[in-house]
């Protein structure tokens, strides 16, 4: 029994020196792999990823090749160059509009005016709407992204911006209002909502026309000072990728119309300049100060 039980001990440390051996070559084995795949770089689906056009930041400023985007990213890439603040607050179809603008700062992009934009969330699309009439009326250039609901609550505050000429564009990707029932799907019933506000109206049809109609709502916009609503199909735009071609921002800052910018600055809210804004006025003084402005909308067809 005694020897019995030694050959059994024996045995098990035999069986024990094996199972070590095997897990240690298996050991080697592993780390060999990690070694190498550390050697050969990132893998494929890490390189995949890198890749994608959809990939918010690889959506490079200086960008001239055509690239397979959404509707959303060709607006976000031209309201950052031509924007010094962003209010956002998320809504479907347009919340990624937003999104890409908080990466591209994050990310440390500059704008046509060597900025990096502000982007600040708001509590709701009206208090988005009511910081961007704040800050236009600083001189600060602005832009906004709503749809459906978000844009009706933005009304008030596009009365303002129209009659007090502040180059203004919201970014729509236009979305049905919701009636009996909620739909995210398209319709123009929201954007037709604000018709009477005094904001002109662009519309693009595809992501290619979303970049090069979204720069010329905003030099319009700065031109004319007359407040831009830069909409289009929520979903079947907003959402659809396409190849575009990338305005690069070196041609956006030579598209600039300097004079125009600087003027409205100077008529930016500045304590060393006071001025009054927002006053009460009579039935008379009202209507002629609302029709002394015709001449700004009869001259945004031209530019």
């Amino acid at each position: 029994m005694a020897k019995g039980g030694a050959a059994s001990k024996a045995l098990g440390r035999c069986f024990s020196s094996v199972q070590g051996v095997q897990s240690a070559a298996e050991s080697g084995t592993h780390h060999a792999r990690v070694a190498s795949a550390a050697a050969a770089g990132p893998s494929f689906a890490k390189k995949i990823r890198a890749s994608r056009s959809i990939d918010m930041p690889t959506l490079h400023h200086e960008g001239k090749s055509e690239r397979a985007i959404d509707g959303n990213t060709a607006a976000a890439h031209v309201a950052y160059a031509m924007s010094d603040v962003s209010f956002i607050y998320p809504i479907s179809p347009s919340t990624s509009m937003g999104e890409t603008m908080d990466k591209f700062a994050t990310a440390g992009r500059k704008n046509v005016f060597g900025q990096t934009v502000k982007v600040r969330q708001m509590q709701s699309e009206l208090g988005s709407a009511g910081a961007l009439h704040g800050a236009l009326s600083a001189g600060t250039l602005c832009t906004t992204f709503t749809a459906s609901q978000g844009l009706l609550l933005m009304i008030p505050n596009m009365y303002l911006c129209a009659g007090e000429l502040l180059p203004a564009v919201f970014h729509v990707s236009a979305r049905a209002l919701a009636r009996q029932s909620l739909s995210i799907f398209c319709d123009h019933s929201d954007v037709m909502a604000v018709r009477s506000t005094g904001c002109a109206l662009l519309n693009a049809h595809n992501p290619q026309e979303v970049m090069d109609l979204g720069l010329v709502a905003h030099l319009a916009s700065l031109r004319s000072s007359v407040p831009f609503v830069h909409f289009f199909d929520g979903t079947r735009t907003s959402g659809v990728i396409e190849c575009v071609k990338p305005i690069p921002y070196t041609t956006m800052k030579s598209m600039v119309p300097w004079e125009d910018l600087d003027a409205f600055r100077q008529r930016g809210l500045n304590p060393q300049h006071p001025i009054m804004r927002g006053m009460g006025q009579d039935p008379q003084i009202y209507y002629q100060s609302a029709v002394s402005a015709n001449k700004y909308y009869d001259a945004v067809r031209g530019i």
